[in-house]
């Protein structure tokens, strides 16, 4: 930015920041005039119900006021000043009149310009709303919004991973979307009839009811597809197309399929007994239950499996629990073991046990914390985040969510969700459970981002 760009912005800094977050907290609010656009963009509703910490709503007139002496600054500026906004608050801001909605719209078109970190918000659904809508627990605020999104109802649907602002949900057939619930973008991925080793069992009319998976019994019998034939989705960049990749971990026996959105079909990976994925250095690395570690490239034509370690030494294969690899902001590759325990007939976790990755040795070094750090764990791919650049979080602490393998099994259980902080392991509840059991509530960070098919 350029030190005249800064000179003008500081004009608009002067402003009581409290007149900013009046006009913020009142976008919503029409006006007579029309400098107020009744509702902010994408989809994006604010929940009246559940608001912590806002202002006292002043008198229409006074907004008006406020609005109308409101010095002009260039475009340019109010793109930089409104680039500084998590995306709740931006889209509020496109609702203040014609001109912040301009300065929306320009910022929106060249994402490029709107870097701010954004924290990790919770998705999840209630029982008061309809089949359509997801409920988004703001960490940075402390409040709710809702979002209307398509079909199949989001009600309806199991949330399979989350990465980068995308969901991947899987349908009752177990076919599968990629939805950005803030733009409410949804792209179909391919078929799961395309994955090797399923085969689709057709109704009269010849419509997909069901599908069946060429996994031979003791006795030589296929056998049905589970409860869900897709176990979990990570989601990666694709520089070279500009788009994503979507890597399955899937029945049966946990093999590894992937596919680039756009794509027609599945492509299947070699080996099985797969039980984490994370995408480092242009590689996908993929872990196995015994301790496996191999790499993928993606990008050539042929395809190989390369090995890392055949077995990592003292490996946490997290039988009572839930195994994770995150990469650190400095750059390690973490494995996080989530230890579960059964509460009056319900999953709830207990403990977690970090570790460093030490590739070269081949072996796992355990840490005792993570300092000025925090963790996003569950059905999303998990982050490590700093709490020097997300000041809103609780540092050496754990964000978790559910992360049963076939949940729709325990949907009338109370849902595992809370903050444990590592130095004590003692628990603390994000927001009153509030929400109704399925789908699985997961973290996603908002992102604005819309694709070109």
């Amino acid at each position: 930015m350029g030190a005249c760009s800064l000179v003008r912005m500081m004009s608009l800094l002067q402003l009581d920041l409290r007149t900013l977050r009046t006009l913020l907290s009142l976008s919503s609010t029409p006006s007579s005039q029309g400098k107020f656009r009744k509702n902010p963009p994408l989809m994006l509703m604010e929940t009246e119900t559940v608001v912590v910490e806002t202002l006292p709503e002043p008198p229409l007139m006074e907004t008006e006021t406020v609005v109308e002496t409101l010095p002009e600054l260039p475009l340019d500026v109010l793109m930089d000043i409104l680039s500084l906004l998590e995306i709740p608050d931006l889209i509020r801001a496109s609702s203040v009149c014609s001109f912040w909605c301009s300065a929306y719209s320009s910022l929106h078109s060249q994402l490029a310009q709107y870097k701010r970190p954004q924290t990790p918000c919770l998705l999840y659904a209630s029982e008061s709303d309809g089949e359509n809508v997801a409920c988004l627990y703001s960490l940075a605020e402390k409040r709710v919004y809702k979002l209307t999104l398509p079909d199949p109802p989001i009600r309806s649907r199991h949330l399979i991973g989350s990465s980068h602002g995308w969901l991947v949900t899987a349908d009752d057939k177990s076919e599968l979307h990629f939805l950005n619930p803030i733009t409410g973008q949804q792209i179909a991925l391919p078929s799961v009839i395309t994955i090797e080793k399923v085969e689709p069992i057709l109704d009269s009319a010849g419509t997909v009811n069901k599908n069946k998976m060429w996994d031979l019994t003791p006795d030589g019998y296929p056998s049905q597809l589970s409860d869900c034939l897709c176990i979990r989705a990570f989601v990666f960049p694709d520089p070279p197309t500009g788009s994503y990749i979507v890597v399955l971990i899937h029945n049966p026996e946990d093999y590894l399929s992937f596919a680039r959105v756009g794509d027609f079909k599945w492509t299947s990976l070699p080996g099985k007994d797969y039980q984490q994925c994370i995408h480092m250095d242009g590689l996908l690395y993929a872990f196995t239950y015994t301790g496996g570690v191999y790499t993928f490239d993606l990008t050539g034509p042929t395809i190989t499996r390369n090995t890392i370690a055949d077995e990592v030494k003292n490996y946490i294969s997290a039988t009572d629990g839930y195994m994770y690899v995150v990469q650190a902001p400095w750059g390690d590759m973490l494995q996080v073991c989530r230890v579960i325990e059964c509460i009056e007939g319900f999953i709830k976790t207990k403990k977690l046990m970090l570790y460093k990755a030490d590739m070269a040795a081949k072996e796992l070094v355990e840490m005792p914390g993570l300092h000025d750090h925090v963790l996003f764990l569950g059905r999303n791919q998990p982050q490590c985040l700093s709490v020097e650049e997300y000041p809103q979080l609780k540092t050496n602490c754990v964000y978790f969510t559910d992360d049963m393998t076939y949940i729709s099994k325990y949907k009338n259980d109370d849902r595992d969700i809370g903050i444990l902080n590592l130095e004590n392991d003692s628990k603390e509840e994000i927001v009153s459970q509030l929400w109704c059991n399925w789908p699985n509530p997961i973290w996603i960070t908002p992102n604005l981002t819309r694709m070109n098919m």
